[in-house]
């Protein structure tokens, strides 16, 4: 008898990664789902397929992947995008001129350059502010307010939001509230459990989680919107190939795996910074000194391996990113292998000088993303580099 995962089975994060939206190929038995690499399916007739006509609206191995993070995410619909901000593009995408946005101040750099050097050129308009406090964002919904875009942790300065206070706000506002969940992964926050209407993610990061492929990809509920955000998808072609896909499945099969390593790495290494540098220097939402360290521990299962270090200057920060060995001075983050990273110059160089002043941001602050590599030898590695600084 062929074993089909059941999506309905209750089952735990680990099996759910595992098996949810995949099924062996129905040709070979094969376990693991095959890379269709093709571009169109042969039809039976006029209006007569096996449920693919164009791989640009459907492909099999991009299904499983979104069926897969749908299931983790706790979704009824997922969609596969080229990139992080190919998916980011194409939720904006729901939107028309003279809609209005709002926007937490400190999100990924990236989605600020896209909201202020495109998307405001085509009608939208945004208001980026502090979501750490409902009222903030409650006083910056207008009656044009379509969306409540957040990222909670944020990119770099680890600011959390209370998702549960924003799908209040956004609901009472009509809006759709958005949630960048990146840096949590499913296994640690789960968005549309606390009333998100989209969470979305770049795949690039923890969910592939071996740094070898660029992706995203928007998780909803609600069967309209999915209709929308499927033909946005079909329409406007930003897909991942099958490839892509394939090796993003392959990452979330170990996520809830990597995840727990990640997130003992980063306490472990987060418990000597500390130590090491003091409570001024070091942002990690795991540290009880942290402001938000009880919206942390209520809203998040884990704490994971992002963090950020204020070392006081640039040329500090320079002189600690050419010591480092074991982690590796690059763009991204949550692959198995330790990164580190200059916000100011690197995924904040693009958002002018007086907005990451504003939200400060310095020139100072290294941004770390701890791999599952043994924690002794992170620490080893960190307390080299700081020596002096």
């Amino acid at each position: 008898m062929t074993r089909i995962f059941d999506e309905d089975l209750a089952g735990g994060m680990s099996t759910r990664a595992i098996h949810a939206g995949q099924r062996p190929d129905p040709l070979s038995g094969a376990i693991m789902t095959p890379i269709y690499q093709t571009s169109t399916y042969v039809q039976d007739g006029i209006g007569l397929n096996k449920g693919y006509e164009y791989a640009r609206g459907k492909n099999p191995t991009r299904q499983a992947l979104e069926r897969n993070v749908a299931t983790l995410e706790g979704g009824r619909h997922g969609f596969a995008f080229s990139s992080g901000m190919g998916c980011l593009d194409s939720i904006m995408k729901l939107f028309r001129a003279g809609d209005h946005i709002v926007c937490g101040e400190n999100v990924y750099g990236g989605t600020f350059r896209l909201f202020d050097r495109i998307l405001r050129h085509m009608g939208l308009s945004f208001s980026y502010v502090d979501t750490r406090d409902p009222q903030v964002v409650s006083d910056a919904m207008t009656p044009n307010t379509r969306a409540l875009l957040v990222e909670t942790p944020t990119n770099p300065l680890m600011w959390l939001t209370d998702i549960g206070a924003m799908s209040q706000i956004a609901k009472r506002h009509n809006a759709l509230l958005v949630v960048d969940n990146t840096f949590a992964s499913p296994v640690f926050q789960r968005p549309l459990e606390m009333g998100a209407d989209i969470v979305w993610h770049s795949t690039t990061k923890y969910l592939n989680g071996h740094s070898d492929m660029i992706g995203g990809i928007a998780v909803v509920l609600e069967d309209d919107l999915a209709d929308r955000l499927q033909f946005i998808l079909n329409a406007a072609g930003a897909v991942p190939g099958p490839f892509d896909a394939w090796l993003a499945l392959r990452g979330t099969k170990t996520l809830p795996l990597r995840m727990k390593q990640h997130d003992a790495n980063g306490r472990a290494v987060a418990a000597y910074l500390l130590e090491r540098l003091g409570p001024e220097r070091v942002i990690y939402p795991g540290l009880p000194h942290h402001p938000q360290y009880e919206l942390a521990t209520r809203q998040m299962s884990g704490y994971g391996g992002m963090m950020t270090l204020e070392l006081g200057s640039q040329d500090n920060a320079n002189t600690f990113l050419q010591r480092v060995r074991v982690f590796s001075l690059a763009e991204s983050l949550g692959g198995v292998e330790s990164l580190t990273n200059h916000p100011y110059t690197m995924t904040h160089g693009s958002v002018p000088a007086e907005v990451k002043h504003a939200m400060g941001l310095t020139n100072g602050m290294v941004r770390l993303s701890c791999g599952i590599e043994d924690a002794e030898d992170l620490i080893g590695d960190l307390e080299g580099a700081l020596v002096g600084l």
